[in-house]
């Protein structure tokens, strides 16, 4: 399917490995110029000269951490510069660090906000004008299951994700009539770096080999596997395609099945 969305720019936050760079790698796909952006620069510059040479299409990478306004500037700055507008906003974050309440101060609670909500919100800030002025946008935040079914140990996430799962519902009814959509993608137990640190964490916490903490996730999960990242790539993909046109303000889940409510 050609989703409509050859020679959009789309700005792909944390998008040198795992969900981002597969997203990353979906759009690229569908003929989109990209802005990319993280912290490490290396790795940024590797995954775009990858994506270059694989889809031949424009790449502006940026090392900047986007849990400080310097960063989300700087970013922002190097979208305009190299492509005049941003179409297509994904937002995306590492996790914040697992571990019980009593276990996080307020620093770490003040940089999970930074990190996971004040980003989306400023990022949101910098491209929602373009976007309203001409008439056409999309938003995806990457969020975690977490927002529907809290993951036990893992309460930074879970109170800062679905923090931003309210901006964005409220911010999709707001920016409709402008032929924007907001939506969030909720992904379960996927295989990337950070979820193989969770596994590492888990097993250490419960005196069990990585293997078998990742069997106890995979028997929790209908599908009985954990996902890929391009499965997930390519659901972001869909919603920043002109056919999800009519889809806005959801949560779509990408888990295997792992979450049990009804809607």
């Amino acid at each position: 399917m050609d989703l409509g969305i050859r020679g959009r720019v789309a700005l792909v936050a944390a998008s040198s490995k795992g969900l981002g760079r597969a997203t990353a790698e979906a759009l690229a796909a569908e003929g989109c110029a990209l802005v990319l952006c993280a912290r490490g620069a290396d790795a940024l510059h590797a995954t775009a000269d990858a994506i270059r040479a694989a889809h031949g299409v424009p790449v502006t990478a940026i090392a900047a951490d986007v849990a400080e306004a310097a960063g989300v500037a700087a970013v922002l700055d190097a979208a305009t510069a190299a492509h005049g507008r941003v179409d297509i906003l994904v937002t995306n974050a590492g996790g914040p660090p697992s571990g019980p309440f009593e276990q996080h101060d307020d620093a770490a609670w003040e940089q999970a906000l930074r990190t996971n909500l004040r980003s989306v919100v400023a990022l949101v800030r910098g491209v929602l004008p373009g976007m309203r002025e001409r008439g056409w946008g999309r938003i995806v935040n990457v969020t975690s299951i977490a927002v529907k079914q809290p993951v036990d140990g893992l309460i930074l996430s879970n109170a800062v994700r679905a923090a931003v799962t309210g901006f964005a519902r409220t911010l999709a009814n707001e920016v409709a009539p402008f032929g924007i959509t907001v939506n969030n993608v909720m992904p379960g137990y996927t295989r990337t770096q950070r979820v193989d640190e969770l596994a590492t964490r888990a097993a250490a916490a419960k005196g069990i080999d990585v293997a078998e903490a990742f069997a106890a996730w995979e028997r929790e999960i209908p599908m009985r596997r954990l996902g890929t990242p391009a499965e997930f790539g390519a659901m972001v993909a869909f919603l920043c395609s002109a056919q999800a046109s009519y889809t806005t303000g959801a949560s779509i889940p990408v888990d295997g099945g792992w979450i049990r409510a009804l809607v």
